[in-house]
């Protein structure tokens, strides 16, 4: 299978689903959010998202099912080949009118990642990957940054909204990156910040409690852009283990030491 190819038409599938966004987005009303869970927002613009990329997925690759963080109805498991699908990642960013969310697809064949797109919506850049193929945005061909230390690094996080009793871990880990490289960002996207490692705008990402769908499409990125992506403390598998370090490479190390010091669970 031409998973090159693929991932052509899977970037044009996303561009699709987020032009539909970027239109709502122009009239959006708080009043269409609803809640998941605590301080997990969704809305009608990430449901019908969703439902167009499955539509549209399902002409690219027919025999292939779905991981959906909305749970589109329909939208079911296939035995070999599965898209796993953000359809807005950024929800409270879009809600609030804060410019950086993605529509995030990846293509598995089991476990294995095989393709994956992210969407930036605003700046309109579409990141794009494909198995052995390399990583491009907007069709530019892009690659890790070559900063060798964490010194000289810009690292991005994610900040939790549940999971509460690791806040004390994860603030020590926060506090120890802020002092060891040029500063910590959070911009509020998973999907983007993975895709900004790739890029070589961040030289590492981390993050804890995220789900497949918050990250499939970005570690393909990220490995395709030749970086490392790994859990926490050990080189597990970061799709299904909901820890995520990412970085180009050479300060991996460093921050994986760094997380050890203070953190205590390994999910």
């Amino acid at each position: 299978m031409d998973y090159n190819q693929i991932s052509f038409q899977l970037a044009a599938v996303t561009r699709h689903a987020g032009q539909f966004i970027r239109q709502e987005a122009a009239t959006f009303n708080r009043s269409h959010i609803e809640l998941k869970g605590v301080h997990d927002l969704v809305s009608y613009v990430d449901k019908e998202t969703e439902k167009l990329l499955v539509a549209g997925l399902r002409e690219v690759l027919p025999e292939a099912g779905f991981i959906t963080e909305e749970g589109t109805e329909g939208a079911d498991r296939a035995e070999e080949y599965n898209w796993v699908i953000d359809p807005l990642d950024g929800t409270t960013n879009f809600v609030h009118g804060l410019p950086v969310y993605c529509v995030s697809v990846g293509l598995v064949k089991g476990n294995e990642l095989v393709a994956g797109v992210v969407y930036e919506v605003v700046r309109d850049e579409c990141f794009r990957a494909a198995k052995g193929a390399g990583a491009f945005c907007n069709e530019l061909p892009i690659h890790v940054s070559d900063v060798p230390d964490l010194n000289n690094s810009l690292i991005a996080t994610g900040f939790p909204y549940t999971k509460f009793e690791l806040m004390n871990d994860y603030l020590q880990v926060l506090g120890s990156f802020m002092r060891r490289s040029h500063g910590v960002r959070r911009i509020g996207s998973a999907a983007a910040d993975l895709a900004y490692v790739a890029a070589g705008r961040f030289e590492g990402f981390f993050e804890f409690n995220l789900n497949s769908y918050d990250v499939a499409a970005g570690i393909l990125l990220v490995r395709e852009a030749g970086g490392r992506v790994t859990e926490f403390l050990q080189d597990g598998d970061p799709l299904s283990g909901r820890q995520v370090v990412a970085s180009n490479g050479l300060v991996h190390q460093e921050m994986q030491d760094t997380i050890r010091e203070f953190w205590h669970e390994q999910e």
